[in-house]
């Protein structure tokens, strides 16, 4: 594990809310509450109250400025960016054990606005990787089709796609059917 378990949740939070549409994927899946309803429901937050349309313009906007941090050209742009982002939001941290998890650090207040839960914990996931040294780690698929983010926590920093059963399985027969065809061309 390259990071705490919590800091690697929150990641899959981030990347998960970038994917659900805009520039990644092309499908707006936060085309409203219902939309924020299943992306809170997917990721088991804690504690998060009646959602609104403030939730969601919020979440949006966070979305926006997340994959902002994952195209960032330099660490100094990153550094900038996750500033923005904490920087915002009142955190505050406290250890807690709710759902089956040991002891963990929430940097959200309790009953926080799904925004400030985004901004809090999710920004300050993204503040370690940069403050270890491993904005590499933040990726777009490689996949011509695809511009999913994916955050490689592989050992040897291996991981290309954003799915290895969608884009890295589809990828791998097209580069199988080449090299088949250029030796039926021999």
């Amino acid at each position: 594990m390259i990071f705490t378990h919590d800091t690697e949740q929150a990641l899959a939070v981030v990347v998960d809310l970038i994917n659900t549409g805009g520039a990644a994927s092309g499908v707006e899946e936060l085309g409203g509450l219902p939309g924020l309803r299943s992306f809170v429901a997917r990721n088991l937050f804690s504690d998060v109250g009646e959602l609104t349309e403030a939730d969601l313009a919020r979440a949006i906007d966070l979305r926006d400025r997340f994959h902002a941090v994952f195209r960032a050209s330099d660490v100094p742009t990153a550094v900038r960016l996750v500033n923005d982002i904490v920087g915002e939001v009142r955190t505050t941290p406290h250890l807690t054990d709710h759902d089956g998890y040991d002891w963990h650090v929430h940097y959200f207040a309790p009953g926080a606005p799904v925004g400030e839960h985004l901004a809090a914990d999710c920004g300050m996931a993204l503040a370690y990787v940069v403050a270890a040294g491993e904005l590499d780690r933040l990726r777009t698929c490689e996949a011509p089709d695809c511009s999913r983010v994916l955050v490689d926590l592989s050992r040897n920093r291996c991981r290309r796609y954003c799915d290895s059963r969608t884009c890295g399985n589809r990828m791998h027969v097209a580069a199988y059917r080449a090299r088949q065809r250029e030796a039926t061309t021999r």
